[in-house]
């Protein structure tokens, strides 16, 4: 399902129009990023949280050289899912 099919399906099911579906969701997503940026976890109880978390410097290899190169400490964005959630998927 891509990013149209799913507004569709939201408008749909919350008796949306599209537009204001898009609006919905360009905010949720909007509001999901600077939660994370600013350090902090959004918990959906029955969904599941999302947060950023700190991935360490390492060493890597470039594949095409076998050179040793060295990767930046960096944020990576996370998900867990919640219970309900994995409930509903092992059905």
């Amino acid at each position: 399902m891509n990013k149209s099919e799913f507004i569709a399906k939201i408008a749909e099911d919350a008796g949306l129009k599209k537009s204001d579906a898009e609006k919905f969701l360009d905010a949720f997503v909007s509001n999901v990023k600077q939660i994370m940026a600013n350090g902090d976890k959004l918990q959906l109880t029955g969904f599941g949280t999302f947060e950023a978390k700190d991935r360490a410097a390492k060493e890597g290899v470039n594949p095409a050289t076998g050179e040793k190169i060295k990767i930046a400490a960096c944020k990576v964005p996370s998900f867990k899912a919640g219970k309900t959630l994995k409930d509903e998927l092992n059905k």
